[in-house]
């Protein structure tokens, strides 16, 4: 099985599932660095969509200025827009396999699409 992560290092929830995915043999584990190399908006746009989230739930409120910019109250395509633009507004980690996608929070959430 193949999984793509989108992956912040300094992150401890983020290792943890990094983690989870790297000591499964059956695991092909692509790791993306999210704020070196950002999903484009449209990647974003299908990610919430196949974990059935909104961008709202998958915005990063923690350590950013997303409440000073009225993010939470904001539509989707504001929200999509802010990520696109400054990635460190995306909640982590995304993980996508063949059967999902899943906002890892908690790390053993992965566990349902593996």
């Amino acid at each position: 099985m193949k999984a793509t992560i989108w992956h912040n290092p300094k992150c401890g929830t983020s290792r943890k599932t990094l983690a989870i995915l790297e000591n499964l043999s059956q695991v092909d584990v692509t790791v993306v660095e999210y704020l070196k190399a950002p999903p484009a908006r449209d990647k974003l746009k299908q990610l919430y969509k196949d974990a059935g989230i909104t961008p709202q739930e998958g915005l990063r409120l923690r350590g950013t200025d997303a409440e000073e910019r009225g993010l939470p109250d904001a539509d989707a395509d504001a929200v999509l827009d802010a990520m696109a633009a400054d990635p460190i507004l995306i909640e982590r980690p995304l993980v996508e396999t063949d059967k999902g996608v899943r906002l890892c929070r908690p790390q053993d959430v992965v566990l349902e699409i593996l």
